[in-house]
């Protein structure tokens, strides 16, 4: 027959067997969502070659697949400015330090499923009376030396579950981190476009500034010859006057834009200065792909569905709590009135138990908090879906941006052309006297109007470039996300 400890060592191990048994809540299985077989808007198709190189289904660059996607625009001044994102911008930095955080936590959460052990070596001195007949006093001594276990079994799976969802939530913040990154790095590509589109319309306001001087000093000199009236100059000056005001005006949202880009960099806007660059760059040709791909190469979504993952393995530790918890314990250690004795094997001593614990009542509780989790979960699924039908709507809407601004482009360039050819026109028929300077004015705005849809035309289009590169996902791929 077995000795008492003997049944309790071995009744320890049986239920250290069985503590890997099964986990109760439903198995993890990614949603579905809507995924068509190609995007509906197409790429502009009229590109010339030497200006775009085409938007031809191609595979990403070297740069591009490793996230670096604005070295497609090959400016190296906004390259430099990018590289600075990374490792500058706050929100970045705060998205990183959540992640490092997330992490932590699953490292808590997985030390869960081992077993604690702690000591607490201790040595007691008392005195008093030994005893009331004698009358006798004394000092007893006692030195202690105790290792205590503590286990929790994880019999119905919550501690691994509660383990895999810190796990689901640390990937999830991870990918936020991509995301934040993906973010201000394109708002700062925005910014930066929109910077220099405004230097552009600057560079035009300067050029007509010129012009209309030169138009101001000819109605100066038909009215001396008495060719003309005072009404001629006064409407050249207003011509000029306005353009001048426009031209000061475009200083606010230069500043606007300056400041904005410091910020995303992680400067103070005292501490950068931008000189005023023309671009003349259209869209480069951008990898495509097809709208299932949009699944692993978006960190939104890959976001979205760790936390759907996280919320799953909530559900099983709610059901867990309907099932019993036991709870293991062992210690061990030496104990010895005298310190020289104190390490002796005679000074040993050893226990072992277990507690069962559940609960019979609670009102209903259980019952709720697993509607709860189940409610929580279905909501973290129509995110998740609506975070894929979002992204697919993004690239859709620029795909398109990007086709009718270059058939727009075309038809802007055409109106340009037309209104140069009118005002050389009107100009050379007011000069011969044949038409009043109102057909001058006219012509002059038209083109001054065709010139800064030109320049608007091409921001926009390098802005929905952009855009559409942030929403095929700038390079990520859900494989970066860490194990």
């Amino acid at each position: 027959m077995k000795s008492p400890a003997n049944f309790q060592v071995t009744a320890f191990f049986t239920l250290l067997l069985i503590s890997v048994g099964c986990a109760v809540g439903p198995n993890y299985k990614r949603p579905s969502a809507v995924a068509p077989p190609a995007f509906k808007e197409q790429p502009p198709v009229n590109f010339k070659e030497a200006e775009a190189a085409g938007w031809k289904q191609s595979q990403p660059s070297d740069a591009y697949s490793k996230g670096r996607w604005w070295e497609l625009y090959n400016d190296a001044a906004l390259n430099a400015l990018e590289e600075q994102v990374s490792v500058s911008n706050q929100n970045v930095l705060q998205a990183e330090a959540q992640y490092r955080e997330a992490k932590a936590a699953a490292g808590v959460a997985r030390a869960a499923l081992s077993p604690a052990v702690t000591t607490a070596p201790a040595s007691n001195f008392a005195g008093g009376t030994n005893s009331a007949s004698t009358g006798t006093s004394g000092t007893r001594k006692s030195f202690t030396l105790p290792v205590n276990i503590s286990w929790e079994p994880d019999l119905w799976g919550n501690i691994r579950r509660g383990a895999t969802a810190s796990a689901a939530t640390a990937q999830s913040l991870a990918a936020d981190v991509g995301n934040a990154r993906l973010l201000y790095q394109a708002e700062l590509a925005l910014d930066y476009f929109g910077l220099h589109g405004n230097d552009g319309e600057a560079e035009l306001l300067t050029r007509t500034e010129v012009s209309y001087k030169e138009y101001l000093k000819l109605t100066g000199n038909r009215v001396s010859a008495g060719v003309a009236s005072g009404l001629d100059v006064a409407q050249a000056e207003t011509q000029l006057y306005a353009v001048q005001a426009q031209l000061m005006d475009l200083g606010v949202a230069r500043a606007a834009y300056e400041h904005a880009i410091g910020i995303l960099i992680g400067k103070a806007p005292a501490d950068l200065t931008l000189p005023a660059v023309t671009l003349n760059t259209l869209p480069p040709s951008v990898p495509m792909g097809v709208p299932s791909e949009l699944l692993e190469r978006r960190p939104d979504i890959a976001s979205a569905e760790r936390r759907v993952a996280a919320a799953n393995e909530q559900i099983g530790i709610a059901i867990a709590a309907y099932y019993p918890n036991l709870s293991l314990t062992g210690g061990g250690g030496l104990e010895s009135s005298s310190l020289a004795k104190w390490f002796s094997w005679p000074s040993r001593f050893w226990s072992v138990g277990a507690q069962l614990a559940d609960t019979l009542f609670d009102a209903g509780r259980r019952r709720g908090i697993v509607a709860e989790e189940r409610a929580a979960y279905e909501a973290t699924v129509a995110a998740y879906r609506e975070t894929v039908l979002t992204a697919m709507q993004q690239v859709e809407d620029n795909l398109a941006a990007l086709r009718i601004l270059a058939a727009e482009s075309d038809k802007v360039q055409q109106t340009i052309q037309a209104a140069t050819r009118a005002l050389e026109i009107s100009t050379a028929q007011y000069r011969s006297g044949t038409v009043d300077y109102l057909a001058v004015i006219t012509a002059q705005a038209t083109l001054l109007s065709a010139d800064v849809t030109a320049i608007t035309l091409l921001n926009r289009r390098l802005s929905a470039s952009v855009l559409l590169i942030e929403g095929l996902g700038g390079g990520w791929n859900a494989s970066q996300l860490p194990k």
